[in-house]
């Protein structure tokens, strides 16, 4: 993918771009979440995307935190529309045992939170990131080939232009260097439902 056509909503104070490599060194108190459960409404962590129309597509990315050392500390994919209306996918270290590998889909300024554990040695994750029209399928891959599912969710805003790409942030008093590269935009992965039939309307 063509860098050149990524721009910041939020350039973080120090990063570095080079060929097909990305790195931001995040900022204390940086985070993304509307609401849910926590009240507070935190919207100021550093997201670098890109714009398209295509309906169908999927954007893998390779993520590597090797510093990554501070409770919520993270980095990942991220389809950003406005504050109140985006998604997200990450791995968020809590502790020198475990992280939560998870993700975050808010529509209409409310925020929720889909997790699992991790150990807490796993210092490098591939997502990919699929649309069909205003649904969307997050999966992630250690090896970058095989890929399993995290979540399919819909984007109530999320059905005409969009922008997405990459995101790091420390919503504590931390910060580490994320590392992202392998980016790649295809066709869609996530092939049509061949299943159950829709009922008749």
């Amino acid at each position: 993918m063509n860098l050149n056509y990524f721009k910041w909503t939020r350039k973080p104070e120090n990063y570095t771009i080079c060929d097909d490599k990305i790195e931001i060194i995040t900022k204390p108190h940086t985070d993304l979440w509307q609401r849910t459960y926590y009240h507070f409404q935190n919207d100021n962590a550093p997201v670098l995307q890109i714009e398209t129309d295509e309906k169908y597509f999927s954007f893998v990315v390779k993520t590597e935190f090797i510093e990554s050392h501070h409770r919520f500390d993270q980095c990942g994919i991220v389809m950003y529309l406005d504050s109140e209306n985006w998604l997200k996918a990450s791995i968020e270290y809590e502790n020198e045992r475990f992280q939560h590998l998870g993700s975050v889909v808010t529509n209409h300024g409310y925020s929720d939170w889909a997790t699992t554990e991790i150990d807490a040695s796993i210092k490098s994750m591939w997502y990919r990131l699929s649309r069909r029209e205003d649904d969307y399928c997050i999966e992630c891959s250690q090896d970058g080939i095989v890929f399993s599912q995290m979540r399919i969710c819909h984007m109530f805003n999320g059905g005409e232009k969009i922008s997405f790409g990459i995101y790091a942030c420390s919503p504590e008093e931390s910060s580490f260097k994320a590392v992202f590269n392998h980016m790649e935009m295809t066709e869609c992965q996530w092939k049509a439902h061949d299943g159950q039939q829709p009922d008749d309307i």
